[in-house]
């Protein structure tokens, strides 16, 4: 999957009597955006993509933020808690990471195994 700069949703299907949960998420899948990606920031609305990426880091980041790492079909792979000053070890199997701030992912079903979706807004839609 090839994704450019830019704005979607990324959907979490439901499961267990729970509805599905779509959160506005921003894609950063050049390297500019994905070496911005959440610096600076004390808050985000929604979630960050990071794409191609396996691996992040917190350095010089004002909050901690859920780290999933996905596989190619946007599988998770596994979600971690990160406070701000660290690195994460490189996931061989990951092709993406999805951020957000610390405790969003549970909230969302974000999880191990669970299969997510991204949905991207078509360009002339961007504020």
């Amino acid at each position: 999957m090839a994704w450019r700069d830019g704005r979607g949703e990324l959907v979490v299907p439901g499961d267990e009597g729970r509805p599905e949960v779509r959160v506005p998420l921003e894609i950063a899948a050049s390297y500019r955006a994905r070496t911005k990606g959440l610096l600076g920031r004390t808050s985000l609305d929604g979630a960050l993509l990071l794409s191609p990426a396996n691996s992040i880091h917190t350095f010089r980041m004002r909050m901690p933020i859920d780290v999933a790492y996905l596989d190619r079909r946007l599988r998770v792979i596994a979600v971690r808690t990160m406070q701000p000053g660290r690195l994460g070890l490189p996931r061989v199997r990951a092709r993406h990471v999805v951020e957000s701030e610390a405790g969003a992912m549970a909230g969302w079903g974000v999880r191990s195994g669970v299969r997510v979706t991204v949905v991207t807004s078509p360009p002339d839609a961007l504020p």
